[in-house]
């Protein structure tokens, strides 16, 4: 017999959010993030006329995609508000977080003995209510990366199916903001989109991918403070109360592991899927509509200041979208560019076609590599 005078009725609570799932945690991610997503504004959809423009010009900029790859496709594109991207990353990055969100089964309240029964109800409160605080975690993230994203062509992850979808809003912000014209976003954000979209939903890119991800989500996942440990601190500190007045204060802290094997590779792969992106969505802009030297500019730097949330949801994966490493992808994309044309990144359709860490100073190595590969 216990002598917890509580353990009865935490026995209630655990077995009430057990009955909610193994995915309860998504549910609380999707509407966090969908809250956070709608903003002061309350996220009003794109105008008719931006819709239609954006609509106009994706066959066009279809037709150059297919033509640097040698493919042919019917590339479409759905005009979005930020919340629609936001379901939609949150889809697209479920099977990548689902080891974030596992949890231990807790114990039964017969199990709490009389001599450690405190701490094994706060262990048993962590493992209990720890997935949901994880789901606010990546709701947070997934909201907030909506803010200012143009599709999901800025983080380079393994892509369900090949859906393209751009935040109208966002773009039209950006062009404002830079007093651009519209269209030259447009063309640039259809081109990114559509490249990236191509690669990431290959079935041997995307395994290569998730192989590389595995030990960074792992990696990732410790390194943003022991969710649950955080959480159990909070309770046994009294601050239990401010913890449910505002559950946010779980979200401080979102990092980058630090660098190893692991995130050395990962990031050689990203910085020049990014790299290649851009430099793609760039030349075919120049070939519809002629040089945009500013536009080139603009996107530079709207990518290094204040991207909290792109950044953020990145580090989710052990990504760093900052740093010398997309210095370095920037040149190696430009090295091959210039010896052989923007065609020969046809090789990251291939599982074998990503960089390597070793690769990413010498591009050299890597071209050798994919060209006489079996599978080229």
């Amino acid at each position: 017999m216990t002598t917890n005078p509580f353990g009865d009725m935490f026995g209630d609570i655990f077995s009430m959010l057990s009955q909610q799932g193994p995915d309860a945690w998504y549910t609380t991610a999707t509407q966090l993030a969908l809250n956070i997503a709608r903003g002061d504004d309350g996220d009003p959809n794109p105008l008719p006329i931006e819709r239609q423009r954006l609509e106009e010009l994706a066959p066009l900029v279809g037709r150059h995609v297919d033509a640097l790859f040698g493919v042919s496709s019917e590339p479409t594109v759905v005009a979005v508000n930020r919340s629609a991207l936001t379901l939609a990353a949150l889809e697209q990055w479920r099977p990548l977080m689902n080891p974030m969100a596992t949890s231990t089964p807790p114990t039964t309240s017969e199990e709490l003995d009389d001599a450690d029964a405190n701490n094994q109800l706060m262990a048993r409160i962590s493992s209990t209510i720890g997935p949901l605080f994880a789901g606010f975690q990546m709701g947070s993230v997934a909201g907030h990366f909506s803010a200012r994203a143009w599709s999901l062509a800025v983080l380079p992850l393994p892509r369900l199916n090949d859906q393209h979808l751009l935040v109208v809003n966002n773009l039209a912000n950006f062009a404002s903001e830079w007093s651009l014209e519209h269209d030259e976003v447009y063309v640039f954000a259809l081109a990114q989109e559509f490249v990236a979209s191509l690669v990431l939903s290959q079935p041997g890119t995307g395994d290569a991918l998730r192989a590389l991800l595995i030990d960074t989500v792992n990696e990732a996942n410790a390194i943003q403070g022991d969710l649950m440990g955080r959480l159990q601190g909070m309770m046994e500190s009294g601050d239990i109360n401010d913890m449910m007045n505002n559950p946010e204060s779980l979200l401080d802290g979102i990092e980058v592991p630090e660098e190893s094997d692991a995130t050395r590779a990962i990031n050689a792969a990203a910085s020049v899927l990014l790299a290649f992106f851009c430099a793609a969505a760039q030349d075919i802009t120049e070939k519809l509509l002629g040089p945009r030297p500013a536009l080139a500019e603009a996107y530079t730097r709207h990518r290094r200041s204040d991207a909290r949330g792109e950044d953020a949801a990145a580090a989710l994966f052990g990504i760093s979208t900052q740093g010398p490493h997309h210095d370095a992808a920037t040149a190696f994309v430009s090295a091959l560019v210039e010896k052989h044309s923007l065609s020969v990144f046809g090789a990251l359709l291939r599982v074998d076609g990503l960089p390597s860490a070793g690769e990413l100073n010498n591009p050299d190595a890597w071209y050798e590599r994919v060209t006489n590969s079996p599978l080229a």
